[in-house]
């Protein structure tokens, strides 16, 4: 359960998006997702390794520029 403090004078609007923030770095919906189909072990670990390289690709055209 979230519990968002809510200071006096504060709009809903600011706390929804508290509320909101909060949610999303739980990570229940990214969760719910990954199981609604299965995905084997195996192309886990390839996506693991192609996003990997892809940032480590990032990463050196930063260090280059």
């Amino acid at each position: 359960m979230l519990i968002i403090p809510v200071k006096d004078g504060e709009s809903i609007d600011r706390a929804l998006k508290k509320y909101k923030r909060k949610f999303d770095k739980t990570g229940v919906v990214r969760a719910l997702r990954a199981k609604q189909q299965y995905v084997k072990p195996s192309v886990v670990r390839r996506q693991q390794v192609l996003k990997a390289a892809h940032k480590q690709k990032n990463l050196s055209k930063e260090e280059m520029a």
